[in-house]
């Protein structure tokens, strides 16, 4: 799944362990994540997109 996240982290001036302790999960998930080798579940997807205060579908996008 592509996402936005890595942009989005870049533009809110955020390291990859301060998005992971903002949406209580590990700096690893977030790596994993930012390159697609893991997909959010949906509650993480919820939490990251109301932290950007995004849609999930602005962040997310189905491949």
């Amino acid at each position: 799944m592509k996402n936005k996240i890595k942009v989005l982290r870049a533009e809110h001036d955020l390291t990859q362990e301060q998005l992971a302790g903002k949406v209580d999960v590990s700096r690893q998930t977030i790596n994993a994540i930012e390159k697609g080798k893991f997909d959010p579940s949906l509650p993480l997807a919820f939490k990251i997109s109301k932290l950007f205060n995004m849609s999930i579908e602005e962040i997310f996008q189905n491949e």
